[in-house]
This record gives structure tokens, sequence and C-alpha cells, in this order.
């Protein structure tokens, strides 16, 4: 399990070792410093081939001390080295202080002030200005200047970004200020021991373009779970959640049903039904008006079939079959019948269950009173918007989210994710490229497609859908309510990856197995 911290909670842990004599801040710095021109010249080789030449620029906070000790370290490489501060080198931390005294037996230190008078271009440009301590706009100069715009006139190499390109919010991943020209970017971002929620989220991932986390030996995150989010990921636990023993029967997975719209509609619950088969659930039933059987048998083969025109169908549905969880929604229309079937499942409870997908037409359906669908969510839903959905039954959350962000620590989607599981009280999975998952507890998990798992082909029609039956597939199988949405949600993206360019919202499902093999299942 990998933690996300909010900048705050890295300057807790960082102070209470210090406090606690593991560590001093000098050591820090230098560890810090260390491990940015390791990562530095390992994503990069061909720096490590003779000296070459960098800019410095350094912050007036601690993020500047780290610069301070790069630039030395780059120097005793052979580099040439020229170093800016910003700001006044007389009320430099104490750390920070320290490694520039040590820096000016080296090299001099310049002002930084408007453009920069270069006698060549950089090999490298390193950001060490504001990084993660970042808690108002950027202003004067530096508003047009992070980082390009100092080079107006020469190219400034490989930008390379401690803890975050300046100007970044790390809690939030949104930029500081009311009217943003343009973006700060980096060729390279380099953090500390655990990356922070803005490393995941908003504009993060393409302002710090790669990213590293290197390890400067504060040991455990510490705090409770609530506190701090995790990142989706391919952890131990996922794995034997999703593996089946050699002697398993398809009713130990679980039977899910999904329902579906009438003529014609069908093909959203279809997508869904076939991803929840995939993801493992023993039995699934696509469940519609008696008019779309044949429709909908003319697609499918594992998946069965059921009419389920009214709630007195659903409910012997559900005793008859034993379901442990239901999805609806994709493609089922608005109007009387959903709008009965919502109150139904949900009537059930968390105790009674099923476990109750609601996603597409089923979130939408309540865009004038949310409200009364939050009186009878519980513990058991998970509910899946997209960002207008969430708008519909959020819309003051989105409003914060969607106004500029004056000043740091910025409101955030995670935030927004939480707030809005609380006010629900179930789960809910935010969607976009920086899908969040929260509990009603708190907990959360960013299920980012970002870097190295990135993953644009998912921006095609039903995607969700298939999303959806992931999520009702694994809820089936058994797991809870965060950890399904998380789960599926990182199999969404692993599957889009496998499968890559050209993919439609039916290749989904059947990307999984290939998934799988690679998780060695």
């Amino acid at each position: 399990m990998t933690e996300v911290l909010t900048a705050g909670q890295m300057r807790a842990i960082e102070e209470a070792a210090m406090a606690a004599g593991r560590v001093t801040g000098i050591e820090l710095m230098e560890r810090a410093g260390a491990g940015v021109v390791a990562a530095m010249l390992d994503w990069s080789p061909a720096l490590a081939e003779g000296a070459r030449r960098a800019v410095v620029l350094c912050g007036p906070g601690n993020n500047g001390g780290d610069g301070f000790v790069i630039a030395r370290l780059l120097r005793e490489r052979g580099w040439g080295i020229d170093l800016y501060l910003y700001g006044d080198p007389d009320r430099l931390p104490p750390d920070a202080m320290a490694n520039m005294l040590r820096w000016r037996t080296l090299g001099s230190v310049h002002p930084l002030e408007g453009q920069l008078a270069l006698p060549e271009a950089p090999a490298v440009t390193v950001d060490a200005l504001f990084g993660g301590g970042l808690s108002r706009p950027l202003s004067g100069d530096l508003r047009e200047a992070v980082v390009n715009g100092l080079f107006r006139e020469i190219d400034p190499g490989l930008i390379v970004a401690v803890d975050a390109p300046s100007g970044l919010c790390l809690d939030s991943g949104r930029v500081l200020g009311a009217e943003v020209v343009h973006r700060p970017e980096a060729d390279l971002t380099v953090t500390f021991q655990w990356p922070r929620i803005g490393h995941y989220l908003a504009d993060g991932p393409d302002c710090c373009g790669a990213l590293r986390v290197v390890d400067i030996g504060l040991g455990a995150a510490a705090g409770p779970a609530a506190a701090l989010a995790r990142l989706a990921e391919d952890a131990p636990e996922a794995r034997a959640a999703l593996g089946k023993g050699a002697g398993a029967h398809k009713y130990d997975h679980g039977h899910a049903l999904v329902l579906a719209g009438g003529v014609g509609r069908g093909g959203a619950a279809r997508l869904a039904a076939r991803g929840a088969l995939r993801v493992g659930a023993g039995l699934v039933t696509l469940g519609c008006p008696a008019g779309a059987l044949i429709e909908n048998a003319c697609r499918l083969d594992a998946v069965m079939l059921a009419p389920v025109a009214d709630v007195e169908a659903l409910e012997a549905e559900i005793a008859a079959r034993k379901l442990r969880a239901v999805c609806i929604g994709p493609g089922f229309g608005f109007g009387e019948r959903l709008e009965a079937f919502v109150a139904a499942l949900l009537a059930r409870g968390a105790d009674a269950g099923p476990a109750v997908v609601l996603d597409a037409d089923a979130l939408s359906a309540y865009r004038d009173d949310p409200d009364a669908l939050f009186a009878r969510t519980h513990a058991g839903c998970v509910l899946t918007p997209h960002e207008g959905e969430f708008g519909r039954l959020f819309p003051d959350l989105l409003a914060r989210l969607d106004a500029p962000a004056a000043a740091g620590p910025a409101y955030s989607k995670l935030d927004a994710a939480r707030e809005a599981a609380a006010r629900a009280g179930c789960t809910v999975l935010f969607k976009g490229a920086d899908t969040v998952v929260a509990a009603p507890d708190g907990r959360a998990v960013i299920a980012a497609a970002a870097y190295e798992t990135a993953a644009p082909w998912l921006a095609t029609a039903g995607s969700g859908d298939v999303l959806a039956g992931f999520i009702t597939g694994l809820l089936a199988r058994g797991l809870a309510p965060l950890d399904a949405a998380a789960t599926g949600a990182w199999l969404h993206a692993a599957a889009a990856r496998r499968f890559g360019p050209g993919l439609i919202a039916e290749d989904l499902p059947d990307a999984l197995p290939g998934v799988f093999r690679d998780l060695g299942l």
C-alpha cells in the first residue's frame, strides 16, 4: 500500500522524526538533494556522461536548501552551475542557510529577478523555488516566469522540479491563482518518501512530467487510516481477492444482477454484465422487461437472462438467486420503473443486501432532489458519478472544485469525494483520469491513471458502464464497497493499457484475462 500525503502531513512526519532525534534537518536536506541528482541521472543516463551545465533556481525556504545541495553535488561532478536565489538570503531558514554558505565556497549566488542572462543554454534547469510549500499564488516576475518563462531566448533544457513545479498546489494538483496564464511544467519531478495528493489529481500529472519518489529514510507513514489516502495499485491483498482456488465453485464467487432498460436500450447494461462476469463473479444475470429478452439473448451467452418488469419481479429475483450485488443505471432510462427499483433495492438496507451500484441514469434521476436519494443510500452502496453526474448530486461541492484556487491548500477532488461520501452515507467513486474513491468514514483511494499508468484510451463511450460492471462483480465476490470500487477502477485502467490504441468499451472485459495473467493469478 502506498500512502499519498498532504504537504502538511509530510511536514509533520519530518518534524516528528527530527524531534525524536532520528535525523537532523541537514541530513534530510542532504538525502533529498542526493536523491534528486541520482533520480535525474537515472532518468536521463546521457547526463552522467561528462560535465554539463545546470541552472539551479532556489527559493526562500527549505526547498531552496535542497537546491543548494543539488548545485554542490553537480559541481562536484564537474558541472558548471549558475545558481539564482529568489528572496533575501539573510532570511533563509537555518538548514537552508547552512547549505547556502557551503555552496558559496564553490560558486556565486545570483539574485533571481527578471529574465536570466546566461552565457549558454543549460542541459538542466532545477526548479527548487517553492515545491510543496507554496500557499499563495506566484506574483511579480515569477507569475509569468515559472519556469520556462525565465528563458525567453535560451532553451532551459531538461526541467527538473524538486517536490513540485513551482506554482502547483501539492494538496490539490491545482495551479494557484485567480487567473492562471500558463501551467508550470517540468520534464521530471522528484519528491521524497511518499507522493503527494497533488501529484495525481487535476493538473498535477501534466505539470510534473515524469514522477520519481526518493526514499530519504523516514520509515512508514503514521496516522489514522481515515486521514491517509492511498493509491490503488497492484497490492498483495488485491491479488488474493481476485484469485480463485483450485476447488472453487461458481457459487463461491457470488451472483450479480444487472438491471437493463427496455427494447433498444440494453447495450450499456450488457457491457456492465460482461464486465461483472469477466472480473470473476460466479454468475451474472441481466434483468430486463420481457419485450427486451430476445434482443439481449442475441448478444449474450454466459450471462443469464430474467424478465424483471416491476418491483415484485425484482424482489422475486433477489430471493430466488441469492444475489450479492445489483447494478442499476446503465442505459436504464428514466421514469417510474427506475425510481421504484432504486427505492426497493435501497430499502433492503446494508445488512439484508444485496450491495447496490448506482450508475448513470440511477444518479441523474435525482438531479432535482439529491437528498431524496441520500435518505435511502447506505453503507452497502457505491455511487459512480462522472463530473457531470457529480455536479447534479453535489452541486455545491463541484462549485467549490471549479472555483479558482486562490490559496493553498486548495480544495481538491479528494476533499470533494470525501464530503460527498459522508453526505451520501456510502462509497463514492468520482470518475475521471484522476479517479478518487471515498468511504463515509473518510478512508480514500486515489485510482489515477497517470504517469506510467496513464490510460487515455478509456475516453470512449461505454467504458464507464464496464467499470460499473467490474465493481458489481467484485461486490458479488465479497469485496467491501471501498475495495471493490478502488480495485475495479485499477483493473479498468490496467485493461485499457493492456489493449492499447483502438480500444472500445467492448474490448475492456476481454482484456481482463491478460491483466490477471500479468498478476500471476
